[in-house]
């Protein structure tokens, strides 16, 4: 199936878990979770996995794990948290009940060249997502850790207005 994914992760966590303490780190990361699974419902996301602060989405289109990603990143900034996120657009299996195979690890893959508060998504979902009110700031090409071929990335924003 051809499924747009989401991922996201926390920018700072394990600083920002030693200054809290667990119990402290706990209440946040709940609170982190309430505001990530509200946007994904806004958006029409569906929650594969989750780990620490990190989560895994799906999508029926990428233009949609854009805005919830900067949604995400809005939302928990109110927390005194920043996220980065990676998007990308492929055919995938179904495993287990969500989305798997090599798209899944190019979104992953995607998310590690983030920086704070950063969407990185793939050239084929700038491309799917023309005209559809984002700007984009060219990344450059990288190499995927284990993915074939280099990669042309770049960061989408919404577009002002």
């Amino acid at each position: 199936v051809l499924v747009s994914v989401l991922f996201t992760d926390l920018v700072d966590s394990t600083r920002k878990q030693a200054e809290l303490g667990d119990r402290g780190w706990r209440e946040l990361v709940l609170a982190h979770h309430s505001e990530v699974r509200s946007a994904l419902s806004d958006w029409g996301g569906t929650e594969h996995d989750t780990a620490g602060d990190g989560f895994f989405a799906s999508f029926a289109g990428p233009a949609r794990a854009i805005n919830c990603a900067h949604e995400i990143a809005h939302r928990v900034a109110a927390l005194g948290l920043e996220t980065r996120a990676g998007v990308h657009i492929g055919e995938c299996e179904i495993i287990d009940g969500k989305p798997g195979g090599l798209a899944v690890t190019i979104g992953a893959r995607l998310l590690g060249t983030a920086g704070p508060r950063e969407v990185v998504v793939s050239q084929t979902v700038k491309d799917l997502v023309a005209g559809s009110g984002f700007s984009f700031s060219e990344r450059g090409e990288y190499e995927l850790k284990g993915v074939p071929d280099r990669w042309r990335l770049y960061v989408a924003e919404p577009t002002a207005g």
